[in-house]
């Protein structure tokens, strides 16, 4: 059962804006909290960056926000998915968050021109991301220039400076303290990227609490010769 644990990795935190550590994009957190709240004047605002940067987590934090301020809101993970017969539906939330509009084919285009139009009628918002800066995306000229009315903001990854303190954060919020020689040895003998480094200290706390033992480098080192036991 323990073993089981070890590698069961634990559901991470829903995406919220408390653990997302915002360094360069603080701009844009604080544009995203005042659209929750129905604070934003502009129906558009986009993100874009590279896969990994925290669009998507950003998009569902914002919504689930906006759902805690009592707004109607719902996040699409694919901006293609979007038929024809939902446009009408959609433009009665108050907000609606769309991932991957640099992905949207000419009909999908064309039925976020007409979603967007009616949220601005109603006074909604559209939030969308994309891995790539609008000026390069292959869009309608329309639907270009109503998301270049709003605000647009550049996602930035968290850079290898920044890591140890989003680690610390993320431990914190579950409840534990995190040890600098742990985050460092992590950081060297791990994935880098945030999702599995995330991913691993959620599995790390979960058998730290099978156990009953604190999470020590040498708990860490136990546990990555472990896996990589098991998937060699």
């Amino acid at each position: 059962m323990t073993e089981q644990l070890v590698f069961d990795l634990a559901a991470p935190h829903p995406p919220s804006f408390d653990n997302f550590l915002p360094t360069v994009n603080a701009e844009a957190l604080a544009a995203l909290q005042a659209l929750s709240a129905g604070v934003g004047s502009e129906t558009g605002v986009m993100l874009w960056g590279a896969p990994g940067a925290g669009k998507t987590h950003l998009l569902l934090a914002t919504v689930a926000a906006a759902v805690a301020h009592g707004r109607s809101a719902i996040h699409i993970a694919d901006a293609d998915s979007v038929s024809a017969h939902e446009v009408g539906a959609l433009e009665q939330h108050t907000l609606v968050a769309v991932d991957g509009i640099d992905l949207a084919g000419h009909d999908a285009q064309a039925r976020l021109f007409t979603l967007f139009n009616g949220l601005r009628d109603r006074g909604g918002h559209l939030l969308t991301a994309s891995r790539s800066p609008l000026s390069a995306l292959t869009l309608r000229e329309d639907l270009r220039t109503r998301l270049g009315w709003g605000l647009v903001y550049e996602i930035t990854p968290l850079s290898d400076i920044d890591k140890p303190a989003a680690l610390s954060a993320f431990a914190r919020a579950r409840g534990f303290r995190l040890a600098d020689d742990v985050i460092d040895y992590l950081l060297a003998h791990g994935r880098r990227d945030m999702p599995a480094l995330t991913a691993a200290l959620a599995a790390l706390d979960r058998h730290s609490l099978a156990t009953k033992r604190p999470i020590t480098v040498a708990m860490l080192k136990s546990w990555l010769q472990r896996d990589f036991d098991l998937n060699r």
